[in-house]
Parts: structure tokens; C-alpha cells; sequence
């Protein structure tokens, strides 16, 4: 394990081999200090991850009415404009435009046709076979990765590896492509490419280009810069693993700032466990004598209440 001034850098290849005490001890200790690191040895190819990068650019420039082709309907999938979100206690909304994917359901079925938030079909651009088929090869590979990195948080809470198997059948796992314009210099001090926030669910595995602009908050209030580091990952663990482990581990504030004056792009993925997954901490091994500080909850419903919040107008959401 290697560090940049605040963020361990985590060498994943073992996990990826089986051997997830490992990733597990160092995982565990960046978790329950900022919560975050990087992960090297990933096995994410970088073709794969040209190939996204490419076709999402090539998406994000085209016509605004090919693009609004496909924004969302009821699964929250397909292609977000600017000013889409807002996070809580933000005075704008983000100042990104993104394309989101889930796990692939057909229209009948039964999640589907119950109604159920986060599920359906994915919306794809006419015309762009290749970036469907990038698309849906990085959430493939990210969701093999996103698995041994759970393995090894389940090690690092000293329960089973396969624990949070069983609750990934159908996981609420979401892949967007992100696309920052520069900050417009007139809005450089009150806008965001997104604003501080944590995360909503267990875990965010995201790439970002080498442009920069991701920020962590230290444990002193102050924001610290999360550098692109070529052959890594960004990982953070959301609000609802940090309410899994007990408060063990810390979901930390975290915000992106694009004055660079050039465009910007991450690919960000939610690896969530299945809707109906119940988050308990009772079942995470807590040290005895501790009490639970949460009531069990479903996944999905955290989850997407969480999203519906960022979505609203501010004056609705404040």
C-alpha cells in the first residue's frame, strides 16, 4: 500500500485472485479514516476504458436533441441535461450532464411490472451501437471488480467474504458516463460540478480523466485535492454502508470543481445491493456490547428516496 497526502493507494490484485484479507486490512483502515482510497490492479482493461471514453465523449458532443432522445422516464436511466440535480444545501444545481445505466430488465418483468423504483430497461441513443456495447462492457467489468472490493470489506468487519453476495442478485448497481463543462468564470465561486455531498448507497467506484477536480474533505474541515493517478480507481463508501457497518465506516463529503477551463469526464458507478436487500447492522458482526444506532431498512427504499431529493426544485427540496 502506497499513499498520496491523505488517500492510501490499495493494490486490488489479490482480491481479484481470491485473497481478500489482504485488501481487506487496508481497506478497512482507509474506511473507518476518510473513506476513501484508490485501487490499483483494478482488472478493468484500459481498452475497455478508452473504448467508454471515447464513445461517452463522443455522446456528450452531439446535437442537445439527440441527446434529449433519451432522457429519463421511470428507471432514472438514460441521458441528464444540465441542472438536473441539486444536493442538499447547494444554492445551484450540479453543473454536469450525464448518461446513467442499470442492471438490463425487461419490460415484463415482475420488478418491472410491479413498479418497482431503479428497475426497467436501459435507454440507448439511436444509432450508437458502440457506445451501448462500451457501456455495458465497463458495467460488467466494474461489477467484478465492485465484488472483491465487498469481499474484502466483508473481511475487513471480520464477517464471511461471501456475505454481501447473497444481496447482489439483482444489485441496484448504476454506471453513469459524466461530462463537465467549465465553470463559466462569472460562476466561479457558487458553482459546482457537484456539490459536497456523500454518497447515497455501499460503494462508488469511479475513474475520472486526467483533468482533475474531484475533491475530499479532511478531517479538519479543509478540502483535499483526489489527484487522477493513471492505472487507478477512486473508491468511497455511501451513506448506506456507513449505516451497515454502525458508524464503523465513514462516508465522507466529497465535491467536484472543473476551473480548469477544459472539459471534464468521469464514469461513476453505484454498486448497490438488490431493492430488497435489508440493511441491518445487527448482521454485521458488531463488537459485543454495542447497540445498533440504525432500524433495519430496505436498500432500494433508501436509496431512491435519496435520489428523488436531489431531484427536487430547491425551494421544494429546502
Amino acid at each position: 500500500m502506497s499513499e498520496t497526502a491523505y488517500l492510501p493507494i490499495i493494490d486490488l490484485g489479490l482480491a481479484l485472485q481470491g485473497d481478500y484479507a489482504t485488501a481487506g486490512a487496508q481497506i478497512g483502515h482507509a474506511f473507518t479514516t476518510s473513506g476513501f482510497c484508490y485501487v490499483r490492479n483494478h482488472g478493468i482493461p484500459d481498452e475497455l476504458i478508452e473504448r467508454v471514453r471515447h464513445e461517452a465523449m463522443d455522446f456528450f458532443h452531439a446535437p442537445m436533441e439527440e441527446k434529449l432522445a433519451c432522457k429519463p422516464k421511470e428507471a432514472v436511466r438514460g441521458f441528464n441535461a444540465l441542472n438536473r440535480t441539486i444536493m442538499y444545501g447547494a444554492d445551484n444545481p450540479d453543473y454536469k450532464e450525464f448518461f446513467q445505466i442499470g442492471l438490463e430488465l425487461p419490460p415484463d418483468d415482475p420488478a418491472v411490472l410491479a413498479g418497482q423504483p431503479l428497475r426497467g430497461p436501459n435507454q440507448w441513443p439511436a444509432g450508437r451501437p458502440a457506445f451501448r456495447t462500451a457501456m455495458m462492457d465497463y458495467f460488467n467489468a466494474v461489477g467484478v471488480c465492485g465484488q472483491a472490493l465487498l469481499r474484502s470489506v466483508a473481511c475487513s468487519l471480520g464477517i464471511a467474504p461471501d456475505f454481501f453476495v447473497g444481496k447482489y442478485d439483482r444489485p441496484l448497481q448504476r454506471t453513469q458516463a459524466i461530462w463537465y463543462p467549465p465553470h463559466p468564470p462569472e460562476r466561479e465561486h457558487d458553482q459546482f460540478g457537484v456539490a459536497p455531498h456523500t454518497d447515497y448507497g455501499c460503494i462508488t467506484l469511479l475513474w475520472q480523466d486526467g483533468v482533475g477536480g474531484l475533491d475530499v474533505q479532511g478531517a479538519d474541515g479543509n478540502w483535499i485535492p483526489a489527484p487522477p493517478i493513471p492505472g487507478t480507481l477512486v473508491i468511497n463508501i455511501g451513506d448506506l454502508l456507513c449505516r451497515w457497518s454502525n458508524n464503523r465506516y465513514h462516508s465522507n463529503m466529497h465535491r467536484v470543481t472543473n476551473r480548469s477551463g477544459k472539459e471534464r469526464l468521469s464514469i461513476a458507478t453505484f454498486y448497490d445491493p438488490d431493492y430488497d436487500a435489508i440493511v441491518d447492522p445487527r448482521d454485521l458482526n458488531l463488537p459485543e456490547g454495542t447497540k445498533a444506532f440504525f432500524e433495519p431498512v430496505s436498500a432500494g427504499d433508501y436509496i431512491i428516496g435519496r435520489i428523488r431529493e436531489s431531484q427536487k426544485p430547491k425551494a421544494e427540496a429546502s
